[in-house]
């Protein structure tokens, strides 16, 4: 079972920046194998796909609203994944989750879905207000 940890939320105001990071706590594991995606949580929506990456970091994708503000991005040496968040909106508000899984094939579907990727973190609050 690899136990996703996520870390960096805050509050921020609008057109601000934060940086979140993806590692995993399971000893003896790391993210390399793994096509990792971030997701979000607004208060009273269902979550959705924000970006993912390959296992080698070669592909990534975004949704739109994000696309041109947000990157992706990760240290295969260090065995973390990290979501750079730039000019944020208060549209951006929500709990950020960080997934793993082996396909990459699932994980594009996931950015659409919403759901479907194999682990999960707990999530990290992001709050963009004035």
């Amino acid at each position: 079972q690899l136990t996703i940890v996520e870390s960096g939320g805050g509050s921020v105001q609008p057109g601000g920046s934060l940086s979140l990071s993806c590692i995993t706590t399971t000893p003896g594991f790391n993210l390399n194998s793994y096509a990792i995606g971030w997701f979000r949580q607004a208060p009273g929506k269902e979550r959705e796909g924000v970006s993912i990456i390959s296992d080698n970091g070669a592909r990534s994708d975004y949704r739109d609203s994000v696309r041109g503000r947000f990157t992706i991005s990760r240290d295969n040496i260090k065995g973390i994944v990290y979501l750079q968040m730039n000019s944020h909106k208060p549209e951006d508000t929500g709990v950020y989750y960080c997934a793993a899984d082996l396909s990459w094939s699932l994980t594009r579907a996931a950015l659409i879905s919403g759901n479907g990727m194999d682990y999960w973190g707990k999530g990290t609050l992001v709050t963009v207000s004035s």
